[in-house]
């Protein structure tokens, strides 16, 4: 296992943990973290801000589908419990995560936290 695909492995036991801070200490001090469904979050005070809001308003779940590592990036494909999918593209230089994007349907979220199952 790369020390890349470590950090993205950790970044999903963090996430599943809700641990805000633990997920900023990740991140480069001006990371920029881009959901598709968002504007872009920068910097590691922001992103730790982003996800300890985001972690106050669902229970969040991260499973692992698969993890492809390439030189340049780590590609995180990405299920919850509720059914959702997406996936996260993570640029790590130095040791920590320099940019992410991230892909998934706001609204199957939404609608599917709002019922709680399906």
């Amino acid at each position: 296992m790369t020390k890349s695909e470590r950090i993205v492995r950790l970044w999903v036991d963090r996430f599943n943990a809700a641990d805000a801070d633990g997920l900023a200490c990740l991140y480069h001090a001006d990371a920029v973290n881009h959901q598709v469904v968002r504007e872009p979050v920068v910097g590691r005070e922001a992103i730790r801000a982003m996800f300890a809001a985001e972690f106050g308003a669902a229970t969040m779940v991260c499973l692992i589908e698969a993890i492809h590592v390439a030189p340049a990036a780590v590609t995180l494909e990405w299920r919850d419990p509720l059914g959702l999918r997406g996936c996260g593209i993570f640029t790590i230089e130095h040791g920590l995560i320099r940019y992410q994007r991230g892909y998934w349907d706001r609204m199957a979220f939404l609608e599917q936290h709002a019922r709680g199952t399906d």
